[in-house]
């Protein structure tokens, strides 16, 4: 099936779904109409407008290496080293970076054949129950709206109250999301290279700062891992670290999100996955490593970061200061703003198609699926920009209670995400299987199947264990930790249920759940069955044609023919 046929199955079936959500039996409202039409016109925005297919592969490439890399590698990942010491940090992050990328294959296994804004929302509904779709995209949506908070509260500074941060911080992203989603993506791709690079040369002069290879610095060696000093506070510190590991690896899934506006994302989109597992070796797990070489546990600057935003008590910023390089902070301070206004760039281009989907889907209203002709959604991007706007009224309860109460519940509603896309993926195979198609082809097929998903459900169900018992053993006992981490929990229940009761009381539905015969294996897959080996070799066609026709070497041709 071609994409444009697709695209014409995705039109009909969302003007279906807008009838079927219109009021009074749609009997003509012509006032209503008309004031619809001064709508759209005031946001340039109109109801039969789609998303556009302009991000380059490079764009998503560098969106999985480094796009959603927060504030969290830069201040906050030295609390886990801070909490359990560094050897049980590191390991808290092995074990939710392998998580992660089993989320992340998975995901890339369903969003490469069907690249659509809400991923796994759409799939949700799609492959398992709408209930499931519904919970999971506004779950996520205010998970990302959230996460902006977060991000940005933690780089508060006594010079700025919160809400100034907020204006400085947002109303500059919002309006480069306006502009056009390529936009974005260039954006997104220089605010990741930038981070990427600071990244990089701190692991390098943190570990030759470490080996003692700087003259006049004495490294640490191996010191902060020895004399009992590796493990600290037992299995329940061990848990609590699983927090920020969760507020580090969040929007890992933004690949998903982003290949709905990619081109050719059957080939963007495992190229992407592949580079998400160089992001969690490089930029998480070697960072952690770092970290706990050169830093001692005991040093309170690791806490300072944390909570007080401070960025030069930030670990990479103290590394770099040990290592005799003094004006690290002041290089520090930029490249955190960077990652702060990338962060906030993702969060609100998340949330805003997220939501865009939701509308799309019937679960959301209407007006919220209003695209420009330029492929942005405005109604969206509003409600997002006002919510965020919101949650800096929070901090009259203090900017470091809010940040925490934030990091919990981000990090759950993460949790339950990810937990959720490995059950979307066993019954997208199971409903593969039953309509008798070919994993061949799938433009990218998840080794190891039905392990992954399997192992995302059990190793998360436990992780969520092991985060209560964190909240109830902590010392002192404070019951509203124990509300903090579970209050994710009744907001994911409370939407399942109640979406389930509206179809079966108000819809009127009797199946719950979707039939495996009667899973939408076709609207907006990227080619029908057979086709794909069809598509691939019309692009090395044209991918040769253009080689050829600038008169390039042949070994460039097969260099090229290899990407």
């Amino acid at each position: 099936m071609s994409s444009a046929t697709a695209q014409e199955k995705l039109s009909s079936r969302a003007s279906s779904i807008r009838k079927e959500h219109s009021s009074d039996e749609d009997l003509p409202r012509p006032s209503s109409a008309r004031n619809g039409k001064l709508w759209r016109r005031a946001l340039g925005a109109e109801d039969g407008n789609e998303t556009q297919r302009a991000m380059q592969s490079r764009h998503l490439m560098m969106i999985a290496i480094g796009g959603t890399i927060g504030t969290g590698i830069f201040l906050s990942a030295g609390s886990a080293v801070a909490l359990a010491g560094p050897a049980s940090a590191l390991l808290s992050y092995f074990v939710v970076g392998i998580f992660v990328y089993s989320v992340v294959i998975a995901l890339g296994e369903m969003s490469s054949m069907y690249p659509v804004s809400g991923a796994f929302s759409v799939f949700g509904t799609r492959f398992v129950s709408p209930a499931l779709g519904f919970t999971l995209g506004w779950n996520y949506w205010l998970q990302c709206e959230l996460t902006a908070a977060a991000v940005i509260l933690q780089f508060w500074t006594q010079k700025l109250q919160s809400w100034e941060w907020a204006i400085v911080i947002i109303v500059p992203i919002f309006a480069l999301q306006l502009i056009h989603v390529r936009v974005y993506g260039e954006s997104e791709y220089w605010f990741a290279m930038i981070k990427v690079v600071m990244i990089v040369f701190f692991i390098i002069v943190g570990l030759i700062f470490d080996w003692g290879g700087v003259k006049g610095h004495p490294g640490p060696g191996l010191s902060n891992f020895q004399n009992g000093q590796a493990f600290i506070g037992g299995f329940s510190a061990f848990a609590q670290t699983f927090v920020f590991a969760f507020f580090s690896f969040g929007g890992i899934e933004l690949v998903a999100i982003a290949a709905g506006e990619s081109s050719k994302p059957y080939k963007a989109v495992p190229r992407a996955i592949k580079a998400t597992f160089f992001r969690i070796v490089l930029f998480y797990i070697l960072t952690i490593l770092t970290i706990g070489l050169c830093i001692n546990h005991a040093d309170d600057t690791l806490l300072t970061a944390a909570y007080d935003g401070d960025v030069v008590a930030s670990p990479i910023t103290v590394v770099f200061v040990r290592a005799g390089f003094g004006a690290a902070a002041h290089v520090i301070n930029a490249v955190l703003l960077t990652a702060v206004l990338s962060a906030t760039n993702s969060c609100f281009y998340a949330s805003s198609r997220m939501l865009l989907s939701l509308s799309r889907e019937g679960h959301a209203p209407r007006v919220f699926g209003w695209v420009t002709r330029r492929g942005v959604p405005v109604p969206a991007l509003l409600l997002s920009l006002a919510f965020s706007c919101l949650t800096f009224l929070t901090t009259i309860w203090g900017a470091g209670i809010v940040f925490t109460w934030l990091l919990n519940i981000t990090g759950i509603s993460a949790l339950l995400v990810w937990v959720s896309i490995g059950a979307i993926s066993l019954r997208f195979r199971a409903a593969y299987k039953a309509q008798g198609r070919e994993l061949s082809d799938l433009p990218y097929t998840q080794p190891l199947f039905p392990i992954l998903p399997a192992g995302v459900i059990i190793l998360g169900t436990l992780m969520f264990i092991a985060e209560g018992y964190a909240a109830v053993r902590q010392d002192p006992f404070e019951p509203r930790n124990v509300v903090a981490t579970y209050i994710g929990v009744a907001l994911y229940i409370v939407l399942y249920s109640g979406y389930t009761l509206y179809e079966r009381f108000v819809l009127g539905r009797t199946t719950h759940f979707v039939p495996l015969k009667e899973v939408d294996l076709v609207t907006d897959a990227v080619w029908g069955p057979g086709e794909g080996a069809a598509v691939r070799a019309r692009d090395l066609n044209e991918k040769q044609a253009i080689v050829s026709g600038r008169g390039l070497p042949r070994r460039v041709w097969v260099w090229a023919k290899a990407l």
